[in-house]
């Protein structure tokens, strides 16, 4: 398996501002002196599959590697719809862009990748599409239910799920063999293997966690059974760092990692941090599915050193799971073709030929149950793991994902003051509880100068 990794980018806070949601009321027109019944117009989802017979063309704003050669199944499919593919950068870039480009009223794709965590925002602000008009809701079912709950927004649904990233524990089976330390199951157990590596080489440690990276914390967060940000409606919020009781056991668990120095507060994706992967420094990776086409390709002299297992649990007994990166594709309001553009957007993302190319050409995981449940992608075994079949893991670390999650309708503002607060803690030894505190207040004071209303505990 191929796997990319879609990384969380993070903004500054003047970027981060320019993003944020102007909340405008949505009024909708009174009805006029009309004296006879207009003539019944086509369902949306019977305009959204006639659109694919028909002439147009469509910009698709992604930065997936490889994406093009399902494009081109699309394209040779329905050879009436040509559709550009255009890198506008990655992630925070391609925000900018592309909010720059919606305010100006030209300029935006007809579609563009949106990852999870940045969704709500372009939701809540009116600035993607609403695909449930579309017919789109009728998807639901294909896809896996934490990928669908994070497209699910305010009643409505605002992409179609692309790909996931369900946790996992990838760790470095020589090492955890020479130390005769087994795969923990409970953080507990982790805890304990982590003063085993520590013991045998100081220099060592059993994982590392980035003080820059708030998509990684929140993942650690949502994998305790942690909820701290919830919105209902379009402008009702609340932040709960400070007593949620999965925060709660993140704090415990990593409060005693790091004041311990068990674990390494070490920036990723750095060329340091990827040699300390390969020399045996980290012994534990733990993040989304999509992590095996990072290691094969940056670290392959450690060919065959690697497994893959779950999460530890902090109740064994009740399995609990969390994605780590993912993203939809969203079909925004400027495009002067919304059917065709929906009708990519659905066939991309839920056509069983389009999800394997997806896979197999592009390295995503899958959001989609018909990948997710296929014995044959579940059984293939993966030469560079030892020929461990790490779809099975994989595959069930997603069934286990807790599928109520909600990110902030500001939440790229958020993570753009993760490093300033909470990252602090991390980097310092400091007060982790505290960090997170600070962390709730600032996100709070912003929220509320948006114009929402906050509450917080």
């Amino acid at each position: 398996m191929r796997t990319l990794p879609s990384r969380r980018g993070v903004m500054t806070a003047g970027v981060a501002t320019a993003l944020s949601l102007a909340l405008a009321a949505c009024g909708g027109g009174s009805g006029g002196g009309a004296t006879t019944a207009p003539a019944a117009a086509p369902s949306a989802s019977a305009a959204v599959q006639d659109a694919l017979s028909k002439p147009a063309e469509l910009t698709f704003w992604t930065w997936v590697t490889g994406i093009e050669k399902t494009v081109a199944r699309f394209q040779a499919k329905y050879p009436n719809i040509k559709v550009n593919v255009v890198n506008a950068g990655q992630s925070a870039d391609q925000y900018t862009k592309l909010q720059t480009a919606i305010k100006a009223g030209s300029g935006a794709p007809d579609v563009a990748q949106i990852e999870y965590f940045a969704l709500p925002q372009f939701a809540l602000s009116k600035q993607v599409v609403n695909l449930a008009e579309h017919g789109s809701d009728a998807l639901k079912d294909k896809f896996a239910p934490a990928a669908w709950g994070q497209v699910a927004i305010n009643g409505g649904v605002y992409g179609i799920p692309q790909d996931t990233g369900p946790m996992a524990m990838f760790y470095r089976k020589d090492i955890f063999e020479k130390l005769k330390i087994e795969p923990p199951k409970t953080w507990a157990e982790f805890i304990e293997a982590a003063k085993k590596i520590k013991a045998d080489n100081a220099d060592n440690f059993i994982t590392s966690i980035d003080p820059g990276d708030a998509g990684g914390v929140d993942s650690l967060i949502w994998q305790a059974g942690g909820a701290p940000f919830r919105t209902s409606g379009e402008n009702q919020v609340s932040v709960t760092l400070a007593t949620d009781p999965g925060v709660k056991q993140f704090v415990s668990t990593w409060g005693t990692l790091l004041g311990e120095k068990l674990v390494d507060p070490q920036p990723g994706w750095t060329d340091e941090w990827w040699k300390g992967m390969g020399s045996g420094k980290y012994a534990v990776w733990m993040t989304g599915a999509w992590a095996p086409n990072g290691i094969i390709n940056s670290i392959p002299q450690t060919k065959g050193k690697w497994a893959v297992a779950p999460m530890p649990q902090y109740d064994a007994a009740k399995p609990m799971n969390a994605e780590n990166g993912g993203s939809s594709v969203a079909v925004i309001p400027q495009s002067k073709n919304i059917p065709a553009a929906v009708a990519f957007a659905q066939w991309l993302n839920s056509d069983p030929e389009a999800v394997k190319s997806l896979n197999e050409e592009a390295g995503l995981f899958p959001a989609t149950k018909t990948l997710l449940d296929d014995q044959a992608f579940r059984d293939a075994p993966q030469e560079f793991f030892g020929g461990q079949k790490i779809n099975q893991v994989l595959g069930d670390a997603s069934a286990a994902v807790k599928a109520d999650w909600q990110y902030l309708p500001f939440q790229v503002y958020a993570n753009s003051i993760f490093k300033d607060t909470v990252g602090q803690a991390i980097d310092g030894g400091g007060d982790l509880a505290g960090a997170l505190k600070t962390w709730q207040d600032r996100i709070s004071a912003f929220g509320t100068e948006q114009g929402f209303t906050l509450s917080s505990g």
